[in-house]
């Protein structure tokens, strides 16, 4: 049975034992909470709105889009119409590399770049704008705010299950008809309920890529201080949900790498199959049950974290975790960038080789179906520090959110040191998760 092979390399021997990256990367996470306690007495980067930018002309926006409906059905075409070996075939490489880790890279540098080029975003709007000029559109439907991200979220959990646990999912023909699948749906919500409250809703990448954008230096038009603009996020119902599967299926695709996963999943494949089930439908309901216990486990210490922290005068238990949901969006990009940088590094270069025979059928449109991916670009320690790294930025700057929404919401900085403890706590935990995870999945 044939899962999608993510390009993690074998990690050379390593300078220092993996203990003490552990270590001292929870040192850091003390020191800056200690730093945050004694030199951040007032909130300040909801204040910090940066310096303007030349706004982007329209034409632009527009030629983006097109380039994004053009590269998305390129993929379903080779998908439907090419060959089903998934590494000849462009669309698996494109969807689970350039979309689902090339994206939130540039994201992180540039801001919400996907929000140009969102294919679906971009057929709704021309949708919208033929249909207007042949009658007054009537008006769209509200957008329930008490359903918020909630469906972004499924959706992101579904699409995991299509990256990690379904063999079919990364076939290019199947995979061609679920991206189908999915725009039709986004733009059947687009109908009803408008673009943009769609969009910044319920598209689950439009939203992921969109609030992992708000760590960027710039965005919004300016340029700014990183995490500025996470900070003014409005609080939003399913936000929390929709990182926390992020994380969980980053965590999953590097437990399922290790031994103990592996004992698990061999448990629940015999249990399914005593059941009657067939052998490789028994593997995939493992390893379905697998993600959703890995994201059961990141909710949890989410929960915990919030229960661990007073309730400010006049707020409920339910809207501090509406305010501090937007501290989980550096851990899942820094998640992110931990697990996938390996991938980006090796199997990104392979996206130039089948943009020129997206098919696999011997074509060379752009004079590179020859080359070969270089895998010394990047030597495998270089990787261990980037990802240790990226690790350990993201959860400083999560503790960095957080003391700053804490000042807002307890209005002294004693109390919100206080209440910040079990948020360390919490951080200290992600981090040595994060660790386990990617030594487990290097050692496999």
């Amino acid at each position: 049975m044939l899962l999608f092979a993510h390009g993690i390399v074998g990690r050379a021997d390593l300078p220092i034992p993996e203990t003490l990256f552990a270590a001292a990367a929870s040192g850091v996470l003390v020191v800056s909470f200690v730093a945050l306690a004694l030199g951040w007495s007032k909130p300040q980067l909801q204040a910090r709105t940066g310096r303007p930018l030349p706004r982007i002309p329209r034409p632009v926006e527009v030629v983006c889009g097109a380039i994004g409906v053009f590269v998305f059905f390129l993929a379903v075409y080779a998908g439907l119409f090419g060959t089903d070996t998934q590494s000849q075939n462009l669309a698996p490489t494109a969807v689970y590399v350039g979309f689902w880790v090339g994206i939130p890279f540039l994201s992180l540098l540039f801001g919400d770049v996907f929000r140009l080029f969102n294919p679906w975003r971009a057929l709704g709007r021309l949708t919208g704008w033929i249909t207007a000029r042949f009658g007054a559109l009537p008006e769209p439907l509200e957008y329930p705010a008490r359903v918020g991200r909630i469906p972004a979220a499924v959706w992101l959990f579904a699409f995991a299950i299509c990256e990690l646990a379904w063999a079919r999912g990364t076939q290019p023909g199947f995979l061609a008809i679920l991206m189908l699948v999915y725009l039709v749906v986004m733009l059947v919500g687009m109908s009803l309920y408008g673009v943009e409250p769609w969009v910044r809703n319920a598209d689950a990448f439009g939203v992921l890529f969109g609030l992992i954008g708000t760590l960027a230096p710039v965005g919004e038009g300016r340029l700014r201080v990183p995490t500025t603009a996470t900070a003014r996020l409005t609080p939003v119902v399913g936000t929390a949900a929709l990182a926390v599967v992020a994380v969980g299926s980053t965590a999953f695709d590097g437990a399922k790498e290790g031994a103990l996963f592996n004992g698990i999943a061999k448990d629940l494949q015999t249990f399914f199959r005593d059941l009657g089930v067939p052998i490789g439908l028994s593997l995939e309901l493992a390893f379905v049950l697998g993600l959703a216990g890995a994201c059961a486990i990141v909710g949890l210490i989410y929960f915990l974290g919030m229960r661990g922290m007073t309730t400010p005068a006049g707020k409920t238990r339910r809207e501090l975790s509406l305010a501090f949901a937007h501290t989980l969006i550096p851990i899942a990009a820094g998640y992110l960038v931990a697990h996938y940088f390996s991938l980006l590094a090796y199997n990104g270069q392979d996206l130039w080789r089948l943009l020129s025979d997206p098919l696999g059928d011997g074509s060379n449109w752009l004079g590179a179906a020859e080359r070969d991916i270089d895998y010394g670009v990047v030597s495998a320690t270089g990787i261990w520090y980037v990802q240790v790294g990226a690790l350990v930025v993201g959860h400083v700057a999560a503790l960095v959110l957080a003391h700053d929404r804490a000042l807002e919401l307890y209005g002294s900085a004693r109390a919100a040191t206080r209440s910040q403890v079990v948020m360390l706590i919490l951080m200290v935990a992600f981090t040595c998760l994060g660790l386990w995870l990617l030594s487990a999945a290097l050692n496999a």
